[in-house]
């Protein structure tokens, strides 16, 4: 298989200049070059660029994918409406990292798999991821805590080690979680595990709820927010509210937390779990093989007892068959024989069929590609 990679970084909060697209196009003449994407493919040569010093000065995106294996996945978030603090708990192998740079939290994602079968261009992927962005923002941790899991797939960190905070509504995953998950490669057993710890989300946030929380902020905080809104701020304010909101009710729920696991009680579960799956799988095979078994039987059954009355007539149809003298006419033969002797072994004359055949396999002799046939069906031996 020849070489492939996919890159595709995304401008979310502010378009790209002129002069930051034109900057872009020296590095490729292929590239799909707007204000809001760079995207390009390669089956030879490689990108120029450098993905991190990109995120760093043009993007908030990011998505690598190529046919030796490797998924990679980037997203910058301003510093104001992100708790780094927090992601640190979550990032912190080579499979998650995150890292500050200026005004921006920069999260890394990477997942390697030489041995997995290669059947996707990349397309479509990160338009599917980004939503998690807003997300994190809004103080949705859910999806660090999968990358953490992912770490602890790649044999990070230590297996004495607890895991960090388990977020809410890991049992309900979003649309973009699930992607995540999958464009990661996380195993499912290993999530599932992990979400028994999950508390369920508490669903939509109660106005009233939300008003009496913006009761408690100090003035200060409450004059911050309204200039930043009257200057236009509106997305990041409104995430930071809801982070800081979602991160007052985890503290709540908290108290009454389930004891924290180790990365080995939590790949223990994951494993009980699999093989669990497996058996429950293995029997549903089962059951299915036997059951279409069953309804091959009574087909063929059917079959035959349409074959017993149009016997004599089958018989005179390899006749012509073989007169023909074309090798599918041949195959069509020798598949009516094999019938005919299936039926007649049924109904006790096996026997006599075989005397019948081996009379058919003398009388056309002079007929190599056909003998050729009988002899390899095992209806004759030569």
């Amino acid at each position: 298989m020849s070489e492939y990679q996919y890159y595709e970084f995304q401008a979310i909060d502010r378009p790209l200049t002129e002069r930051e697209m034109r900057e872009l196009r020296a590095y490729s003449t292929r590239a799909t070059i707007t204000s809001t994407r760079f995207v390009n493919h390669y089956e030879w040569g490689g990108f120029k660029g450098n993905p991190s010093r990109w995120m760093e000065r043009y993007f908030d995106a990011f998505l690598f994918l190529a046919n030796w294996g490797t998924h990679e996945l980037m997203l910058r978030v301003p510093k104001t409406s992100f708790d780094l603090r927090t992601a640190r708990q979550y990032c912190r192998s080579e499979s998650a990292a995150v890292r500050a740079s200026g005004e921006f939290v920069i999260l890394e994602f990477c997942s390697d798999d030489e041995e997995g079968e290669w059947t996707d261009d990349g397309s479509g992927w990160l338009s599917s991821l980004i939503p998690l962005r807003r997300d994190l923002e809004s103080g949705d941790h859910r999806a660090l805590y999968l990358a953490w899991l992912l770490g602890v797939q790649r044999g990070a960190p230590d297996h004495h080690a607890t895991e960090p905070p388990v977020p809410p509504g890991l049992r309900q995953v979003t649309a973009p979680l699930t992607a995540f998950a999958e464009f990661l490669r996380i195993d499912g057993d290993l999530i599932a595990v992990a979400a028994e710890h999950s508390p369920d989300l508490s669903g939509a946030v109660s106005s009233k709820d939300f008003a009496r929380w913006v009761q408690t902020l100090p003035d200060s905080d409450k004059t911050e927010f309204l200039v930043r809104l009257a200057a236009g701020d509106q997305a990041p304010v409104q995430a930071e509210l809801l982070r800081r909101f979602q991160k007052g009710r985890q503290a709540l729920r908290a108290g009454g937390a389930p004891k924290p696991r180790t990365v080995a009680q939590l790949l223990a579960a994951a494993k009980q779990r699999a093989d669990a799956r497996r058996r429950v799988e293995a029997a549903r095979a089962a059951r299915e093989q036997r059951r279409r078994e069953r309804e091959e039987t009574q087909r063929r059954r059917r079959y035959l007892d349409d074959l017993a009355k149009r016997e004599d007539e089958t018989w005179h149809k390899v006749d012509i068959l073989i007169a023909m003298r074309r090798p599918q006419d041949y195959d069509e033969a020798v598949r009516l024989l094999k019938d005919l002797q299936e039926l007649a072994q049924r109904d006790g004359r096996g026997s006599d069929t075989r005397v019948r055949i081996q009379a058919l396999y003398e009388r056309h002799a002079t007929k190599p590609s056909f003998l050729g046939r009988l002899q390899k069906s095992g209806l004759v031996k030569g």
